[in-house]
């Protein structure tokens, strides 16, 4: 969307690398790559802070998601952005309002009729994703259940609690999105 070569570029190469790189690959890089990159620099540097990084397993966890998921959006809200009609953005330059105003005013509150279901989709698919954090030492839902079936010996019990947990969530967060939804299509 950007007039501006260099920012165009970054942001197209960023979410091509990010969206063609596996989550899980992306969590383990998080947790055990990245730390050792910031040790790597306070060792150049001589910063003693970054020499002695440990790595918060939860803040790695939230960082990979981040990255992941700001990618998938970024390229869902560039989607809506550029299906609303370039006519829009010029009628409101002609009345005179800025091109921040013009976002703000007419081109995002029609964008975001257009993307609120893929925006809920992706919100869906991040709170399943969430249980790779397990992966990386994270104490999630799946975490715990594997801890809670090694020491009661109960597989099949735990896993279709943990499962049956997972769809109440998601089917929450469906019924949520598709009420939202239902709320913008009215408001037309």
């Amino acid at each position: 969307l950007s007039k501006n070569k260099l920012i165009n570029g970054i942001s197209t190469v960023y979410v091509e690398i990010i969206r063609g790189i596996p989550l899980l690959v992306q969590l383990l890089f998080w947790y055990f790559a990245f730390p050792s990159v910031i040790k790597g620099i306070g060792a150049t540097l001589n910063i003693e802070a970054l020499k002695n990084y440990l790595a918060n397993p939860v803040g790695m966890a939230i960082l990979g998601l981040t990255f992941c998921y700001a990618a998938y959006m970024a390229e869902i809200y560039r989607a809506g952005i550029q299906s609303i009609q370039k006519g829009q953005m010029e009628a409101a330059r002609s009345l005179g309002m800025s091109h921040i105003q013009a976002m703000r005013y007419i081109i995002l509150p029609q964008a975001i009729r257009v993307i609120l279901p893929p925006v809920g989709n992706e919100f869906i698919s991040l709170l399943k994703d969430s249980s790779l954090v397990s992966v990386v030492a994270v104490a999630d839902m799946t975490r715990r259940g594997r801890e809670f079936m090694s020491a009661n010996f109960i597989p099949v019990e735990t896993w279709s609690m943990i499962a049956l947990l997972y769809l109440t969530m998601t089917l929450f967060s469906a019924r949520v999105v598709t009420f939202i939804e239902h709320k913008t299509r009215l408001e037309r």
